[in-house]
């Protein structure tokens, strides 16, 4: 028995809540599916309630974004700032999980107001934190026995071919291997979503589809050019994220209130940037070997070096490991190189990479702010920044990874409901919208403000 199991089901008059989670997928696309009819019973849930479009975060990446929409608070005060991240007094690089997460989630407050919760897939929830009901965890997840709580749960998800996710380096071989494997892990996972809605007593009900985003990686250059292998077999996919929606639509109760939501939008890659060679290249950041594997080899000559996606360090003295800046030298470091970034063009086409360049406060506020990176490089769409220390050029595009994230095209479905709000949302503002619905207390001090008022 975990810390929340012995806490009994809410009453069967509660109000409830269904959180489609459908990663990467835009506000825009969603319009034009509705439009072109290829997803019908979505657009009857659009008629019936509200489609918003949303602002992401920066860096506009899953871990970031669900982090903020799960908290309702801003990195620098959950913790989470990239999918990968570094420790600057070792330099050693390490994938931000669960337990680098600094607030409670959704779940937890939930859990702790006597809320049951399953929880599914929902990136950097591994590994799994106790919660009053089931979470799953996602694909950081290295095997299934390690990503369940509570763990009993494992083997019945085994017995049932429940996957984690699908295998992403399957699209650099084969984008047909991909799709087979995209929707035998979307199949799977529905399968368990729908056994745990009807076998399980729950308030909040959270699954999440990360295989929309692996898709959209590996495919969304073939559908927007109509390609006619792979386009056809791209809608197929969707057709089947829409039956799923109307699935959901015609079980849920009048009690229940259904969300579908995306943490990010779409496009077509047209290069991607690799921001250390641009600071290789101006002198700015230097390696201690001839073949570096990751920023840990820097050399204590380096003025910055940078991160996935866009993140760029001073190499700090009293901060980093090699540190070399002095804190006197750190803001016009710090300008010299987001002017530089702001200048650079692309060789083939003359187009800007960045549309801007950040200080982290102007993003982000809270007690964490020490961790973030000191410079977040907001790219034009189709540009996408890459933390590669080993590429030997500036840009690239290949054959495999053709899409990339944008920030302003996120999406919010709320069926049943009218909701026109007076700003442009961002993700954090889902999770107290979530909160006011089923009643329950906001624990303060969030960033998001709740859709509903």
């Amino acid at each position: 028995m975990g810390l929340f199991d012995r806490k009994k089901p809410a009453s069967t008059a509660r109000r409830r809540v269904f959180m489609l989670g459908i990663d990467g997928t835009p506000y825009t696309f969603i319009q034009r599916m509705i439009n072109e009819g290829r997803m019908p019973h979505l657009a009857k849930v659009v008629a019936g309630g509200t489609l918003l479009r949303m602002n992401s975060v920066h860096p506009t990446v899953s871990s970031v974004a669900w982090s903020s929409f799960m908290t309702g608070k801003n990195p620098a005060k959950h913790g989470i700032f990239g999918f990968v991240d570094r420790e600057p007094a070792s330099m050693k690089v390490f994938i931000p999980t669960s337990q680098a997460m600094k607030s409670p989630t959704l779940w937890e407050i939930l859990s702790a107001a006597g809320k049951r919760v399953v929880v599914i897939n929902v990136p950097v929830t591994y590994p799994p934190r106790p919660v009053n009901g089931i979470l799953i965890a996602d694909f950081l997840a290295p095997k299934l026995e390690k990503a369940v709580y509570p763990p009993a749960l494992a083997g019945t998800l085994q017995s049932w071919g429940y996957r984690i996710d699908t295998d992403p380096w399957l699209g650099h071989e084969s984008k047909d291997k991909l799709l087979a494997d995209v929707n035998l892990v979307f199949d799977r996972r529905v399968e368990a979503m729908f056994r745990l809605m009807q076998g399980e007593e729950w308030d909040y009900f959270h699954c999440h589809i990360m295989e929309t985003d692996r898709l959209f990686h590996f495919l969304w250059e073939e559908m927007e050019t109509n390609d006619p292998v792979y386009a056809p077999r791209f809608f197929a996919f969707i057709q089947k994220l829409d039956e799923l929606i109307g699935e959901l639509a015609r079980r849920l109760d009048e009690g229940t209130d259904l969300l579908i939501m995306s943490d990010h939008g779409f496009c077509t890659l047209e290069k991607e940037v690799y921001v250390n060679h641009w600071l290789a290249e101006e002198g700015w950041l230097k390696f201690a070997v001839p073949a570096p594997k990751s920023v840990a080899d820097i050399s204590e000559e380096t003025i910055a070096y940078s991160m996935d996606p866009g993140r760029i360090f001073i190499n700090l003295q009293g901060r980093e490991r090699e540190g070399r800046v002095p804190p006197a030298e750190y803001e016009r470091w710090r300008e010299r190189i987001i002017q530089g970034a702001l200048a650079l063009r692309d060789p083939d086409s003359g187009k800007p990479f960045f549309r801007a360049a950040l200080r982290r406060e102007e993003i982000y506020h809270g007690p964490l702010i020490q961790q973030a990176a000191d410079i977040i490089l907001v790219p034009y769409d189709g540009f996408d920044p890459k933390g590669s220390v080993n590429k030997g050029q500036l840009t690239y595009k290949g054959p495999a990874l053709v899409g990339m994230h944008t920030y302003d095209d996120a999406a919010l479905v709320v069926a049943g409901r009218r909701i026109a709000p007076a700003r442009t949302p961002w993700v954090a503002d889902v999770m107290p919208a979530i909160l006011e619905l089923m009643g329950a207390a906001d624990p303060g001090d969030l960033d998001g403000l709740s859709l509903l008022d």
